[in-house]
C-alpha cells in the first residue's frame, strides 16, 4: 500500500497541531543505526489503507512511503496512537525495512478447521489464548499469518505454538511450549 509522506518541522508543538488540522498525521520513521526521522502522512490516505487491512494483520502489512521527491521506502507500522474521544489516528511510528537487516514482527495466528472440529460439534468453543507470535526475520521472509488447524481437536484439547509450521528463515521470540488455542466448554 502506497502513502505520500512529507517532511515536517518539529520545533514547536503548535506545528504538530497545525498538521492535524490540515488532515495530516505526524509520524516518525525509525531505521537501524540512526535516530528517528520526522514526517507526516495524509490522514485520509492512511485511513483508507487501514480499512483494506484485515483485522490483526497490520503488523505484517508493508507500506510504501513516497516522499516529495518520488523516493520510495518500505516500512511497517510499529505503533499507532489514537485520540481517546473519537478514535482518530494522532501519531504513527514506522520501522524502515532494509534488505539484509532482520526485523522483529508480530505475526497473527489464524484458526483453521473450525467447521470440522469435533469439540465444537459437541458444544465447545475455540478459545484463542495467543493471537500473535513474535518472530525475527528478514523483510523478504515476513509471513502474512500462521494458520493453526483445530479440525481434529476434541473438548479439552489444545494446540501449542510448537504445532505451528514455522519456516527455517524465522526465529521465534516466544516460548513455543505455550498453548495457542484450546477447545473449552461454554
Amino acid at each position: 500500500m502506497k502513502l505520500k509522506a512529507f517532511k515536517r518541522n518539529v520545533e514547536k508543538r503548535c506545528n504538530v497541531n497545525k498538521l492535524r488540522r490540515e488532515g495530516k498525521i505526524p509520524a516518525v520513521i525509525y531505521k537501524k543505526g540512526s535516530s528517528g526521522e520526522e514526517l507526516s502522512v495524509d490522514s485520509i490516505m492512511f485511513t483508507a489503507a487501514l480499512r483494506k487491512v484485515e483485522p490483526g494483520h497490520l503488523s505484517t502489512t508493508i507500506f510504501i512511503l513516497e516522499d516529495e521527491n518520488g523516493a520510495e521506502r518500505r516500512v511497517i507500522v510499529k505503533e499507532i496512537q489514537y485520540n481517546v474521544t473519537n478514535y482518530d489516528v494522532i501519531h504513527l511510528d514506522f520501522e524502515e525495512l532494509i534488505d539484509g537487516t532482520p526485523v522483529n514482527v508480530k505475526v497473527p495466528i489464524e484458526i483453521v478447521g473450525v467447521a470440522d472440529c469435533p469439540g465444537i460439534k459437541l458444544g465447545g468453543v475455540p478459545r484463542q489464548v495467543i493471537r500473535s507470535l513474535k518472530v525475527r526475520c528478514l523483510p523478504k521472509d515476513i509471513p502474512a499469518s500462521f494458520p493453526i488447524d483445530i479440525s481434529t481437536l476434541s473438548l479439552g484439547e489444545s494446540r501449542r505454538l510448537s504445532d505451528l509450521e514455522i519456516a527455517n528463515t524465522l526465529r521465534p521470540l516466544m516460548n513455543l511450549s505455550e498453548v495457542a488455542v484450546a477447545i473449552v466448554k461454554r
